[in-house]
């Protein structure tokens, strides 16, 4: 955090809140809203991982507390991060510095925007990259879970050892994809949200709507006879991205609903509510003749 204030104090001389958009009317709306997507996709992400950490708080923890733990670390720490790439973005169209350094990558932008600290600059610099890498340990140990779920096979192996295998395809990743990185995870991005989108309104509607009232014994994690089969869960799931699918507005396609939205990104929302619209009654089919 000590780190992205000082690049603020660097930088922000070039950042520019003054020169109005260039676009206007449907088309500034649609590349406001594809923005926003962008900036929700990731803090979106953490929904099915949350309860890998929360799991550790005790028991009696108010859920509103947790609601309002999750919501504000999430809201400021991403608003922040955000603001400082905005301000980033438009000191690029001001100085031909910046624009030479995002050209290479957004890595670059940044070791440009400490450039006048000089010597202390580029260590700031190698204290963002290092926290870069450390974000990773969060998602590491949960990606780690999520393969033992995956049955009983999966969960015999130790979890430290899923999770050395998971670092070390990490970096394959990373090396291979090194010249690319930026627009590698500009397009898994949104792959990522709408995935995230359409689990949350899944796992909303099944318990606001059949499971919450009932509660649950914690106990029968592992009975599948207590389980739901998730014929509901993925069908709903298909279908929800059937509709991202026709609104998603990507590098390598744009869906027809988009391009009816002036090239906006829609998908998301799109998915959303096929999914709220699906969900319900296939759950009661599945409910009805499976009992589940």
């Amino acid at each position: 955090t000590i780190v992205l204030f000082v690049l603020i104090g660097s930088a922000g001389a070039y950042f520019d809140a003054s020169t109005p958009s260039q676009n206007t009317g449907a088309l500034l709306a649609a590349q406001r809203l594809s923005f926003f997507n962008m900036c929700l996709y990731v803090p979106n992400s953490w929904a099915g991982a949350a309860s890998d950490f929360y799991v550790y708080y005790p028991e009696k923890t108010s859920k509103r507390k947790i609601f309002l733990l999750t919501l504000i670390g999430l809201w400021t720490s991403f608003s922040f991060a955000y603001l400082i790439a905005i301000g980033l973005g438009t000191g690029v169209a001001n100085s031909p510095a910046w624009a030479a350094a995002n050209d290479i990558s957004s890595g670059a932008l940044i070791v440009a925007g400490y450039e006048p600290l000089k010597g202390f600059g580029r260590f700031c610099s190698v204290v963002v990259s290092l926290g870069v890498i450390a974000n990773s340990i969060p998602s590491t140990y949960s990606a780690a879970l999520g393969v033992q779920v995956l049955g009983r096979y999966t969960k015999a192996v130790p979890r430290y050892v899923w999770s050395t295998v998971l670092v070390l395809l990490e970096l394959i990743l990373a090396v291979a994809g090194r010249e690319h990185l930026f627009v590698i995870f500009q397009n898994f991005c949104a792959l990522m949200g709408y995935w995230a989108m359409i689990m949350v309104c899944i796992v909303l509607m099944e318990h606001v709507m059949f499971r919450g009232r009932q509660g649950y014994d914690w106990s029968k994690w592992e009975d599948k006879s207590y389980q739901p089969l998730g014929l509901a869960a993925l069908s709903a799931f298909l279908v929800g991205w059937i509709g991202a699918i026709l609104g998603m507005a990507q590098a390598w396609f744009t869906g027809p609903l988009a391009t009816l939205a002036s090239g906006g990104d829609v998908g998301l929302w799109v998915a959303c509510g096929f999914t709220i619209v699906s969900f319900p009654p296939l759950r009661m089919l599945e409910l009805k003749f499976f009992k589940r």
